[in-house]
C-alpha cells in the first residue's frame, strides 16, 4: 500500500512541474468560481424539488358526512370533531373539539379512540370504550346526533390511487443533483491536492473518489428498488463534502478514516430508516432504547475523559466517542409519540424525567452546548405533544434557574459568558479563538484562498467548533452561506412534510432531528462570529468528528421518514405494493388457521378412536 500512495505521489508531483504549472494555477484559479456556482445549482435543484414540486397527499379511507359529503383520511391517524383543526370537522354543536381518534396499522385495521369528555361517541350504536373499538368498512358512526358512516379502503383501490399518484423528479432529475454534487467533490479535490503537501496527495485523491462511489453506489441501490427521491441524501452528500475538505486542510492523514465513518454513518441512516418503516415495532423499543441512553450518560459521567472543560468523552480498545452524540438519536426515537399514546395518555411526566435526567448529565459532563441544544428540541417535542404554551413556559423557566446554577458551579462556562461580544479585548487570551475565526473568515472573501491554503486550521477546535471561520477562509463566505443554507433547506422541507405525514410519530421526530440540527448550526456558527456565547458544538455534516458525522446520517433518517410522496422514501411503505405483504399475512393467517383446524381433527379422530377401543373392551 505504501509503494502504491508513493507511485500515485510521484505522479502528482511530476503533474506539478514544468510547463504544465502556469496552466494549472490557472485552473486552480478557475475552480474557485466554479465552486460557489456548483453549490448554488445543487441548493437550487434541491430546494425546487423538495418545495415547489406538485405535492398529492395519500388516501386510506373515506368519511361520508350527514351533510352528504366525503371527506378522505389522508393520515393513518385522523382526528374527528368541531375544531378547524380536526382532520374531519363535524357540523354538531354538542359534540367536542376533537371527539374521535381514528388509527390505523401496516395492515389496513382502523381503531377508534374516544377522547371526548362531555358526550359519547358509538359504533353501530355501542359505546367506544377505552381500549378503543375496531372499525369496518361501513360501520356507522355516532357522534351525538350526527351519524358518520365509515368506508375503508380495499387493497385495489389503494393501489388504483398510488398509482395515479406523481413520484418525483419529473422536473428535477434525481441523477442530475448528484452529478452536480459529483462536479463539486471534483473540483474540492483538485483544490486540495494542488495546494496540499506531496506526501498526502495518494490519500485525498482516494478519499475523495471513494466519497464519490459510495454516493453513487447508495443512489444505485435506491433506484433499484424503485426508489425515486434523494434531495435529502443530495444536501447530505454536499454538506459531507465540506467536512471531507475540512479533514483534508486540518488532519490529511485522517481522510481515510473519515471516509470509513462516512460509510457507517449512512449504514446507521439505512438501518434506523428500515427500523422505522413498522411503527408497531418502533413502539415496543422504546423504553428500552431511553433505558440504554441512560445508561450510556452514566457511564460517560463515571468513565469518561475530560477535554476541553468537559468530561464527554469515552476510550474503549483505543477508540475514542461521544456517547452524548449517540444519544441524540434515542432521544427522539424516545421522545416521538403516535397519535393514541398522545390522546389516551396526555401526560408528559416520563419524557419530562427522561429529558431532566439527560440534561442533568450533560450538566454534570460540563458539556453545556450539548445540553443546551438537548433542551431546545425537549422544547420542540413538548409542545408537539402536548401543544400547551404553558408546559413550554414553564420548561424554559426551570431550565434559566439551572442555567444560572451551572454558570456559578462550571467556572469555564461562566468565562465563555464573561467573554461574549468582548473577544477583541483579549485577542491572546479568552478571545484568541474567536478573533482567529473572525480574522481567517474575512481573509478568505467570496470565493476562499482555496481548499486546503489557509491558515486557520492550525488553531485549536478550527475544524469543529469554528469550522465555519475555516470553510469561509479556504472556501469562501459563498460556499459558507450555502452550506447553512442546506441545514436551513431542510428544515423547511421537514415542515412542508408536518401536515401530509402518516403518523404523528414521523412528524415529531423530523420537526425534532431538524430542530436540533438547526440548534447546533445557530450555536457553531453564531459562536465562532461572537454573536451568541461560544459553546463549542459541531455544524452538521461539516465539523470533524466521527460521533457527530454518524449522528447526524442517523437523524437524517427522522427528517426522511416525513416525506410521504410516491416511491421518494425507501422508510415509506409504497402503498401500490402494500397489497403484496397483505396478501402474504393473510395468507399465512389462513395457512395458521388450516394448521390449527388439521390439528383439532387429529385430535378428534384420536379420542375417537380411543373410545371405539374402550367400548370394545368393555
Amino acid at each position: 500500500m505504501e509503494s502504491f500512495f508513493q507511485s500515485l505521489n510521484g505522479f502528482f508531483a511530476q503533474s506539478d512541474a514544468g510547463a504544465f504549472s502556469p496552466f494549472l494555477t490557472y485552473v486552480v484559479y478557475f475552480t474557485r468560481f466554479m465552486l460557489p456556482i456548483a453549490a448554488i445549482l445543487i441548493l437550487m435543484r434541491c430546494a425546487y424539488s423538495m418545495l415547489r414540486e406538485r405535492y398529492e397527499p395519500e388516501v386510506w379511507g373515506y368519511l361520508d358526512l350527514p351533510d352528504g359529503s366525503r371527506v378522505p383520511l389522508r393520515h393513518w391517524e385522523c382526528t374527528v370533531g368541531k375544531a378547524r383543526s380536526s382532520d374531519v370537522v363535524v357540523n354538531e354543536l354538542t359534540a367536542e373539539g376533537t371527539q374521535l381518534v381514528l388509527i390505523r396499522d401496516e395492515y389496513g385495521n382502523w381503531t377508534a379512540y374516544d377522547i371526548g369528555h362531555n358526550s359519547e361517541a358509538r359504533i353501530n350504536g355501542k359505546i367506544i370504550t377505552e381500549e378503543g373499538a375496531r372499525l369496518e368498512d361501513g360501520d356507522l358512526i355516532s357522534i351525538a346526533k350526527s351519524k358518520i358512516r365509515f368506508f375503508n379502503l380495499t387493497e385495489e383501490e389503494r393501489g388504483i390511487i398510488a398509482e395515479r399518484r406523481t413520484a418525483p423528479g419529473k422536473m428535477i432529475a434525481p441523477g442530475t443533483m448528484f452529478r452536480f454534487v459529483t462536479v463539486f467533490q471534483f473540483l474540492l479535490m483538485y483544490q486540495q491536492l494542488y495546494y496540499c503537501d506531496e506526501k498526502y496527495r495518494a490519500q485525498i485523491a482516494l478519499s475523495f473518489i471513494a466519497l464519490c462511489i459510495i454516493m453513487w453506489i447508495y443512489f444505485i441501490i435506491m433506484r433499484t428498488i424503485g426508489r425515486k427521491g434523494f434531495e435529502v441524501e443530495a444536501l447530505a452528500f454536499f454538506l459531507s463534502s465540506i467536512g471531507m475538505s475540512v479533514c483534508a486542510s486540518s488532519t490529511p492523514g485522517n481522510m481515510l478514516k473519515q471516509v470509513l465513518l462516512l460509510l457507517v454513518g449512512i449504514v446507521f441512516f439505512i438501518i434506523l430508516g428500515s427500523w422505522l418503516r413498522d411503527l408497531k415495532r418502533v413502539k415496543t423499543m422504546i423504553l428500552p432504547a431511553a433505558f440504554a441512553a441512560v445508561g450510556l450518560l452514566a457511564i460517560n459521567v463515571v468513565f469518561g475523559s475530560t477535554m476541553f472543560g468537559a468530561k464527554n468523552w469515552l476510550n474503549i480498545a483505543g477508540f475514542s466517542f461521544q456517547p452524548s452524540e449517540f444519544v441524540k438519536i434515542v432521544y427522539i426515537y424516545a421522545g416521538a409519540a403516535t397519535m393514541d399514546r398522545l390522546y389516551r395518555g396526555r401526560n408528559l411526566l416520563v419524557f419530562i424525567a427522561f429529558s431532566a435526567v439527560c440534561v442533568g448529565a450533560l450538566a454534570i459532563m460540563g458539556d453545556f452546548g450539548t445540553a443546551l441544544v438537548f433542551f431546545a428540541t425537549f422544547l420542540v417535542i413538548s409542545f408537539m405533544r402536548s401543544g400547551n404554551i404553558a408546559t413550554v413556559l414553564l420548561a424554559v423557566t426551570g431550565a434559566g434557574l439551572a442555567g444560572f446554577l451551572a454558570l456559578s458551579i462550571k467556572p469555564h462556562i461562566a468565562q465563555r459568558f464573561a467573554t461574549w461580544g468582548r473577544v477583541w479585548e483579549d485577542v491572546n487570551g479568552a478571545g484568541f479563538q474567536q478573533t482567529r475565526a473572525l480574522s481567517a473568515a474575512s481573509s478568505g472573501g467570496l470565493f476562499g484562498l482555496g481548499a486546503g491554503h489557509g491558515w486557520l486550521h492550525n488553531i485549536v477546535a478550527a475544524d469543529t467548533d469554528l469550522v465555519f471561520g475555516m470553510v469561509s477562509e479556504e472556501l469562501g463566505l459563498l460556499i459558507a452561506i450555502c452550506a447553512v443554507a442546506a441545514i436551513i433547506i431542510l428544515a423547511a422541507y421537514t415542515v412542508h412534510n408536518a401536515s401530509q405525514g402518516r403518523s404523528a410519530f414521523y412528524v415529531i421526530a423530523g420537526c425534532a432531528a431538524v430542530s436540533m440540527m438547526m440548534v447546533q448550526l445557530g450555536l457553531n456558527v453564531f459562536g465562532s462570529l461572537d454573536i451568541l456565547p461560544f459553546t463549542g458544538v459541531t455544524f452538521p455534516f461539516v465539523s470533524l468528528g466521527g460521533s457527530s458525522l454518524i449522528s447526524c446520517w442517523a437523524l437524517l433518517a427522522f427528517i426522511k421518514a416525513t416525506d410521504t410522496r410516491k416511491s421518494a422514501s425507501f422508510i415509506m411503505k409504497d402503498p401500490s405494493k402494500m397489497h403484496d405483504w397483505n396478501e402474504f399475512a393473510e395468507r399465512e393467517l389462513e395457512e395458521s388457521y388450516e394448521e390449527d383446524e388439521e390439528i383439532e381433527d387429529k385430535e378428534r379422530d384420536f379420542f375417537d378412536r380411543s373410545s371405539e377401543k374402550k367400548g370394545r373392551r368393555k
